[in-house]
């Protein structure tokens, strides 16, 4: 229940200041915002026979692009991505309900910052801040916003689309990446057979190596709009050298399909594939697929 309150309050705290922005009404700026909370639910008494067990699932997701120009020559694109969901599930011989798992969680936010220099390509400076809601990787401890990722990036970026709120860019530059993670150590001179956590400290890592990134938006159909994210990293130089792989190729590709059923009813498909060989040699694929009420802001 904390960790959906926060979610939720984040989330709030965008969409007001989203709305105040848009209370401007800048002609020359480009915003776009949409809220989705989409639920499902099933439930059994303790006399159903047959063996089946109830669910319940919930997964709400934020999604905003905030793009225009600080000045006659430099521009900034801000986009926000939240994401937070869990899962009930009931025990199939009792009936009673179990503890809440976490389906999804994410927390994604980046600035970019370009000069218009006349040229196709134009210099660009960016920020961007990884992180989850609720680390839930060990159940007894709980680490809110961690792990967290911090990226600072520099390079060339170009817009090869532009036509409303639709484009198509990519840039490529040098990235330094900050990593830090909240490790758990227990008490050593507990004997018992339940491990006590003592405390937990801040490991932090950085790495820097070379970044591209493509960005699509585009309105496929009145009803559908079509979000995708390329991502690709090869670091250079790390501050540990001690683990294997580090200079491989990372690879984040991110998709978001939304189609419109009803104003505010809206079909969501959210697809991500991973491949860090320093977490797994193999990629990794996670594919969320909501059906629930949406709200556009802007």
């Amino acid at each position: 229940m904390k960790t959906f309150i926060m979610a939720m309050t984040v989330m709030v705290l965008i969409l007001t200041a989203f709305s105040q922005i848009n209370a401007q009404d800048e002609p020359t700026w480009k915003k776009s915002l949409d809220f989705n909370l989409a639920v499902t639910q099933n439930a059994y008494s303790d006399s159903w026979a047959g063996g089946e067990a109830g669910n319940a699932s919930w997964v709400s997701n934020l999604n905003a692009l905030f793009e225009g120009p600080l000045s006659p020559r430099i521009k900034s694109k801000s986009t926000f991505k939240l994401s937070f969901g869990q899962t009930h599930v009931q025990d199939q011989e009792t009936k009673k309900w179990k503890k809440p798992a976490k389906s999804t969680d994410l927390i994604d936010l980046e600035s970019i910052t370009s000069y218009s220099s006349g040229w196709p390509i134009n210099p660009y400076f960016g920020l961007r801040f990884e992180s989850q809601f609720l680390d839930a990787s060990i159940d007894s401890v709980k680490r809110y916003i961690n792990p967290i990722t911090m990226t600072e990036s520099t390079g060339f970026t170009r817009r090869f689309y532009e036509k409303d709120k639709d484009f198509v860019d990519s840039r490529f530059g040098f990235a330094l990446k900050e990593n830090f993670n909240r490790v758990v150590f227990y008490d050593t001179t507990i004997t018992t057979d339940t491990a006590i956590a003592a405390r937990t400290e801040t490991e932090t890592t950085t790495d820097g190596g070379l970044e591209s990134v493509s960005d699509i938006s585009l309105q496929l159909h009145k009803n559908i709009h079509w979000t995708s994210k390329l991502s690709l990293y090869k670091a250079i130089t790390v501050s540990d050298k001690s683990t294997d792989h580090w200079s491989s190729t990372d690879v984040n590709w991110e998709n978001i399909l939304a189609a419109s059923v009803t104003k505010y009813i809206t079909v969501n498909l959210y697809v991500q594939w991973l491949y860090d060989k320093q977490i797994n040699t193999r990629g990794r694929f996670k594919e969320t697929l909501a059906l629930g009420f949406t709200y556009k802001l802007l």
